[in-house]
């Protein structure tokens, strides 16, 4: 008897008429489980990028200080006023531009500070407004470096 032999060409149409694509649902379940990956990763990094923008607030605000004391070593001393504000010190910056927070909020200064120190530098936090938790909470030259990490 003779031996049948397939075509290459017969081959790969029987190849391709036996080959099943992806249903609908595996494809759903494969988008659910890259938005439950994706979400999980959103979760950690937000915290990560909260905590980094706390902690560049908190350099901008130790800039300030360091403009502040030249600004006093210069002037007998004596720090600006809290009428004066920051702007007093904008002459030590490049393009004249006190920097602002990491939210893009304007830091305030007061002097004498509320706590009693010369001055004070505050940042009113991620959500702008006085008081909060965590990256929303204020941060202020006085309490720099005593805040708990969240």
């Amino acid at each position: 008897m003779p031996v049948q032999t397939q075509s290459p060409l017969s081959t790969a149409r029987a190849l391709i008429r036996s080959r099943q694509g992806l249903t609908l649902v595996e494809i759903m379940v494969v988008i659910g489980i890259l938005g439950l990956l994706m979400t999980v990763l959103a979760v950690g990094v937000t915290g990560y990028w909260d905590d980094a923008n706390v902690q560049t607030t908190e350099i901008q605000i130790q800039k300030l200080e360091g403009a502040l004391q030249t600004y006093a070593a210069k002037n007998r001393g004596k720090y600006p006023s809290t009428s004066d504000g920051l702007e007093s010190v904008s002459k030590y910056y490049k393009d004249n531009q006190i920097p602002t927070d990491s939210w893009g909020n304007e830091f305030r200064y007061y002097s004498p500070g509320r706590s009693g120190a010369e001055y004070e530098i505050v940042s009113l936090g991620k959500d702008g407004a006085e008081g909060g938790e965590a990256s929303n909470a204020d941060i202020s030259s006085s309490t720099i470096g005593t805040r708990e990490e969240g």
